[in-house]
């Protein structure tokens, strides 16, 4: 199982609630990144956000700026936003990304989980699914084949065009993220894309019905087999004092839920639903090594992953703090994740 961190580039907020410059954080992100390489975590994903709390909104950028201070580590987006995006151009950056990091580059499409890209860029939520359904055929075909020709609805056809430059070997690695929606799950499976479930909240149990739905749907299609890939991308934080940890954490965490959660009319956050998530039965995975390192082998246990993402920069912790956290991670629980799924 491949073990890394999710980001959406948070930004920190200071005690009058203001939030930091962005090039403080994206510089930060970048010593973040370089730290994951160096203490062996497997790959790297950073979101796309239009919004002030988010200091990404370029996913391509950041992954490009990681591709040249890292060595191994995978770096793709978590997720792009392929409703509102060129599929064209989308291939085209995450290519490049390929070449200037030597294979190393993944492409994450998503619906978003967000709305503001698409007044942003002139496309209508009426349009939603259908949007995301014939941007992800384009993208698969650029992928497939080289000059190409295509017809839809919501982009100018190509005839016969050339897409250039193309990713190592000619073949970009591209997965699917998805919510908890079945229709979602049917289209990965479909298309025999990888798909990483983000179980952002709730008792992950919860998400078996559509863990094994996806793996029906792709055996009925006739896919690969050893190419089958499923991940998670969960919360996640971790300390060397597993109850400081959570106690420190909590208020960021639950000033970005409250802030995500005034634009969608949601109750404020509650200790009690933090505590719940930190439960075995939980969606969180916040403290000390031990504990992290139960939780993840009890997700691989439970959902046969091959991937687990830990989404540690939510709320905007502090850069310090991330250090701490993404050091735990590759020297103190991956370690001891991989030993134990050798067994």
């Amino acid at each position: 199982m491949e073990l890394g961190v999710g980001m959406f580039g948070d930004n920190h907020y200071d005690k009058n609630g203001k939030p930091q410059d962005a090039g403080q954080r994206l510089r930060e992100l970048i010593e973040e990144i370089k730290l994951m390489d160096e203490v062996g975590l497997d790959f790297y994903g950073i979101g796309e956000h239009h919004r002030p709390d988010y200091a990404v909104s370029a996913p391509e950028i950041i992954l490009a700026a990681a591709a040249t201070v890292t060595k191994k580590i995978k770096l793709g987006s978590a997720v792009s936003v392929l409703s509102s995006s060129d599929p064209v151009k989308l291939y085209q950056s995450f290519a490049t990304i390929d070449l200037i990091s030597s294979g190393r580059a993944e492409l994450v499409a998503g619906r978003g989980s967000f709305i503001e890209s698409f007044p942003l860029f002139g496309y209508k939520l009426d349009d939603y699914d259908n949007l995301f359904e014939e941007k992800l055929d384009l993208l698969l075909q650029i992928n497939k084949q080289n000059p190409i020709t295509w017809k839809g609805k919501y982009r100018a056809s190509l005839t016969e065009q050339s897409v250039l430059p193309r990713a190592v070997n000619d073949h970009l690695n591209i997965w699917v993220a998805v919510g908890g929606t079945p229709e979602s799950v049917l289209r990965a499976g479909r298309h025999g894309l990888p798909v990483i479930f983000a179980i952002i909240g709730g008792n992950p149990a919860q998400f078996k019905p559509l863990f094994e739905y996806y793996k029906k749907v792709y055996d009925h299609f006739g896919h690969d087999k050893s190419k089958f890939e499923v991940g998670v991308h969960m919360h996640a934080f971790f300390g060397e004092d597993g109850e400081k940890t959570a106690d420190e954490y909590y208020p960021v965490y639950s000033s970005q839920m409250d802030r995500v959660g005034r634009s969608r009319g949601w109750p404020p956050f509650q200790e009690q639903q933090y505590e719940a998530g930190r439960g075995p039965n939980g969606h969180l995975i916040i403290g000390d090594a031990n504990q992290s390192i139960d939780k993840i082998l009890q997700m691989q246990e439970m959902f046969g992953l091959t991937r687990f993402s830990a989404h540690m920069d939510v709320g905007g912790p502090s850069h310090a703090s991330l250090m701490k956290s993404i050091e735990i991670f590759g020297t103190k629980i991956a370690p001891k994740v991989r030993e134990a799924l050798k067994k």
